[in-house]
């Protein structure tokens, strides 16, 4: 916001603008140059310079009171007059163009009234109690949870302190982080009058914090715009072949998409099904993604299907006609529908394939379901009452207390554990690392309440969720009616009941942050840990002749911030990694990604002393750098025998466990362990852990595994990772 304020005398260099996926409707920034120039329009007339976002607002909102929007702009004006921006153009065109960007989305009046004056009280003279007198209490709250706290009184702090404060607000009122969002977005759109390493601050921060908060509240079409951006300035080369693919995908001669849209839409005009069948291009990210994962890419990768109907049963009836007349992909079916993200998002998805080998996914919705796909929480309008006010215009005390009944677990539990934060650089890596979690499950109970949790979150989460610090005393788990250990995962539509100690004076267990997978648990638990150290060990004694001290030793190094190393057997003997520099140091396999040798590695140092080594690619690695932890120069040794979980996904039949273990073991491989979890819809889950004499084998054993007769997938195990774009 106001870094982008320059002395008028001195703009800044106009850069060439990054490219963008699509074309959105934009504000013509010449022309909003001549209306700022010229000053507000007589009282009672609509200025010039806001028609677009009056056109854009009326379109959603009909009967929308445009007064408070025109004395809104006319205060920003005549506030922001004289300021510029770096690239030279007034001030007012930035808070005119987030207001069109929310506009676009169907924000309400009062929306758009704060974010014409989201910078005035932080780079003008206006102050809050003044936004508050003129435009009321709502819109003086919005302005006040987006101006950002000033260096001079935090210092190095004001940047997580102001993301607090922001995402305090949020809390109450989920139009705050609305508002930024979309001035992230523009100041995005224009960050090329930016030094380039400031644009790269910009687009991590962008990249870390403000995309994942755009995904949890459905704003999708501010997040996959900020996606590609942050692409363009953080991953030139990819961003550019990504670029170069979407371009030799448009020069075809034919289009796979469209042939599959004349046909569906001949399929449901023949059943009688009103629907509007739309061809969605992938952004630049999700091609990247998708060419990642899928290899070369076919005329029907670069896009989806969007089919568009009336109302919740017309989706249905479009998934049974396509099913019916076309060849479904049943593995690629989803309903979110029946079941919503935890983010609002709703739709069917599948996938209809046909001879030549061409398959187009397929995304079915209402109108309405659409809206908020797009728009996420801002498609829901104000969800508040208009708060009293008392005959001075200040805001009354049921106000103050104001919550949002609607406000998401994820952002109940981050508003939970940011308290017991008080630190700004903790607060700042964990909330990166919280952000990164982005799939939620919900279980159950006993007394029929629910709990919200981040997916992979186990009995020891769900326990500190429920009781906080008292959590201390819980000695065990009942999941599913069954006992369970604390270490237990948890799944969605688990019941858990949690079994607590009489001892007022219970202390957590060492080995608990092994099993803490949010920041909550794994605050409380090390804040326990840091007022009850561990007792030294006696100097004159030799670890090596000491097994109690050994294993005490082996509990701290297992105590670490990296919770993707926990259980990891040792590496087997030969298959030693070396540690540049640090001949000596205990090295630990992470379990997330179960690195082999020929792998590329990443070794990070954790408490100590001990140095966990993941696969390049690992999502864990993004997290581990981002907190701040301290890489190691690490490569494998001379020999190549090594340790591996694969997880195989197969259909249920007779003998299949007799035929795909003998599979294994005809390529050589030594099962350690094994996991088979119950049947469910007739699929079967399986875990092995192999020692194989050469990892140059493990490419011969998938490839046996996924020939066995039922076998529809085998992969390596990723017991922790999150997913994780790669390049945003």
């Amino acid at each position: 916001m106001s870094a982008e304020a320059t002395n008028p005398a001195t703009p800044g260099p106009v850069a060439p603008a990054t490219p963008r996926r699509r074309s959105r409707p934009r504000i013509d920034l010449r022309r909003l140059v001549g209306a700022a120039l010229l000053g507000p329009a007589s009282r009672g007339r609509l200025p010039d310079a806001i028609g677009h976002v009056v056109e854009v607002h009326r379109a959603h909102h009909p009967d929308a009171d445009l007064e408070t929007l025109r004395r809104a702009y006319v205060l920003a004006e005549s506030s922001h007059r004289g300021q510029t921006r770096k690239s030279g153009e007034p001030y007012i065109t930035h808070p005119l163009a987030v207001t069109l960007i929310l506009a676009e989305l169907g924000a309400e009046t009062t929306t758009l009234t704060a974010s014409l004056l989201h910078d005035t009280v932080e780079d003008t003279d206006v102050t809050l109690d003044q936004v508050g007198e003129q435009f009321g209490a709502e819109v003086r709250y919005l302005v006040d949870g987006v101006t950002k706290l000033e260096k001079v009184d935090y210092g190095a702090a004001a940047e997580p302190e102001t993301f607090r404060k922001m995402l305090v607000a949020t809390g109450n009122d989920v139009r705050v982080m609305s508002i930024k969002l979309a001035d992230r977005l523009h100041n995005m759109r224009t960050l090329g009058v930016m030094r380039p390493e400031k644009q790269a601050r910009i687009a991590k921060v962008t990249r870390d914090v403000l995309i994942p908060l755009a995904e949890r509240l459905g704003v999708q079409a501010l997040k996959t715009e900020l996606e590609d951006l942050v692409f363009a300035i953080l991953h030139p080369e990819e961003y550019e072949r990504t670029r170069e693919l979407v371009v030799e995908n448009a020069s075809r001669a034919d289009d796979p998409l469209a042939e599959f849209a004349d046909a569906m839409r001949a399929i449901l005009r023949d059943a009688g099904i009103q629907a509007e069948v739309l061809i969605r291009p992938r952004h630049f990210v999700s091609v990247h993604r998708f060419s990642r994962k899928r290899g070369r890419m076919r005329g029907s990768d670069f896009g989806r299907l969007l089919v568009l109907v009336n109302e919740d049963a017309d989706c249905y009836a479009v998934l049974g006609e396509l099913h019916t007349c076309m060849t479904p992909v049943v593995s690629e079916f989803k309903d979110f529908i029946a079941v919503p993200k935890f983010n609002l998002y709703q739709s069917l998805h599948t996938a209809v394939a046909r001879e030549d080998g061409q398959v187009a996914e397929v995304l079915i919705r209402t109108h309405q379901m659409h809206k908020v796909a797009e728009a996420g929480v801002v498609a829901l309008g104000n969800p508040y009452p208009a708060p009293p006010e008392d005959q001075t215009g200040e805001r009354s005390a049921a106000d103050e207390e104001r919550v949002d009944p609607t406000r998401p677990g994820w952002l109940s539990r981050l508003l939970d554990w940011q308290e017991a934060a008080p630190d700004p650089d903790t607060f700042w890596s964990v909330l990166r690392e919280d952000l990164a979690q982005d799939r939620e499950i919900t279980v159950f109970r006993p007394d029929g309440g629910t709990l919200g949790l981040p997916d992979g979150a186990t009995c020891v989460d769900a326990a500190y969720a429920q009781y906080g610090e008292d959590a201390h005393a819980c000695i065990g788990a009942r999941v599913n009616g069954r006992l369970a250990t604390l270490s237990t995962v948890l799944r969605d539509g688990d019941t858990v009941q949690l079994l607590m100690g009489q001892d007022p004076a219970s202390e957590p267990s060492r080995e608990w942050l092994d099993h803490a997978h949010t920041p909550a648990a794994r605050i409380a638990i090390q804040r326990w840990l840091a007022t009850h150290p561990a007792p030294a060990e006696p100097q004159d004694s030799a670890p090596a002749q000491d097994p109690g001290a050994a294993k005490a030793a082996e509990e701290t190094a297992r105590s670490t911030a990296d919770p993707s190393a926990a259980d990891t057997p040792a590496p087997p003997p030969g298959a030693a990694v070396t540690v540049v520099g640090r001949p000596d140091a205990t090295v630990r396999l992470a379990g997330c990604c179960t690195p082999v040798p020929l792998d590329d590695i990443t070794g990070f140092l954790v408490r100590g002393g001990v140095v966990t080594v993941h696969r390049a690619e690992c999502a864990a690695v993004a997290r581990m750098a981002s907190a701040g932890r301290e890489e190691a120069d690490v490569s494998w040794g001379d020999t190549t025998g090594c340790r591996v979980s694969l997880v195989a996904e197969s259909f249920g039949r007779p003998h299949l466990l007799a035929d795909l273990t003998e599979a294994m073991a005809l390529e050589g491989a030594e099962i350690v362990s094994a996991t088979v979890e119950p049947p469910s819809q007739q699929r079967v889950r399986h875990t092995y852990t192999v020692q194989l004499p050469d990892a140059a084998h493990l490419p011969a054993l998938l490839r046996a595994m996924r020939n066995v007769p039922g076998v529809y997938d085998v992969d390596r195990a990723q017991h922790h990772a999150q997913a994780s774009a790669e390049t945003a």
